[in-house]
């Protein structure tokens, strides 16, 4: 007896597997001298990647104009995986890179590194990932010394009587330079902010249009 027509299910054409791809980026970079891409060019070929794969910027590593690394990143699929001949071809520095690579990974995409510093990395497997983990807390390690580094230099500059990362406009020498010029009569205001190199609302901040010292005045000699 043959089956039921109605119960059999039909092959959908549409659904078809999405291979895998092998995708590499290539950089020039003016640190070591190369000004082309073909040593990264074959080592790229040799690991597997098709010449159609390959993506090439002639840009600086620091630059964020690098469309052919923007056009790799958005062609790359689940399941492909990202080459490069050295780590420092992709990334502007240890922060940027482990951006690229969290997105990557989110996507399901794998890196890969051929040689050099970080040629452990791939992401791919187990112990890849581990090395790139160490990477990633490294550049975690330095954005908290950065902001130690930038907590403390507010510090030191508060008690040295700053408030950011300007000097002050008024110093203990204009202050009482405008006191007393203002306390005489026929001062040229706009002469006299002209010469402390301020404005007449940092003055009036400072010193009345009698020549009184304001609370602002007094910080500045007090802080000395």
């Amino acid at each position: 007896m043959s089956p039921d027509p109605a119960t059999k299910r039909p092959k959908n054409p549409a659904i078809q597997q999405t291979k895998s791809q092998l995708v590499g980026y290539m950089r020039v970079s003016k640190a070591d001298g190369s000004q082309t891409t073909d040593l990264q060019r074959d080592a790229l070929l040799i690991a597997g990647v098709d010449p159609e794969a390959l993506y090439e910027d002639k840009a600086s590593g620091k630059k964020d104009d690098r469309p052919q690394l923007t056009g790799c990143l958005k062609a790359l699929r689940a399941d492909d995986t990202l080459l490069v001949w050295k780590l420092d071809r992709l990334g502007r520095d240890l922060r940027h890179l482990v951006n690229i690579v969290h997105d990557l990974t989110q996507r399901g995409i794998g890196l890969k590194v051929l040689t050099g510093q970080g040629a452990a990395i791939d992401t791919t497997t187990a112990s890849g990932k581990l090395v790139f983990g160490i990477f990633a807390a490294l550049a975690e390690y330095e954005r908290e010394l950065i902001s130690e580094r930038t907590i403390a230099g507010l510090a030191a500059a508060r008690a040295r009587g700053r408030k950011g990362g300007r000097p002050f406009k008024m110093t203990p020498a204009k202050v009482r330079l405008a006191a007393a010029s203002m306390g005489k009569p026929g001062t040229n205001v706009g002469e006299l902010c002209k010469e402390l190199g301020i404005t007449r609302q940092t003055l009036y901040r400072h010193v009345s249009p009698t020549g009184e010292l304001r609370d602002d005045g007094h910080k500045i000699l007090d802080r000395r």
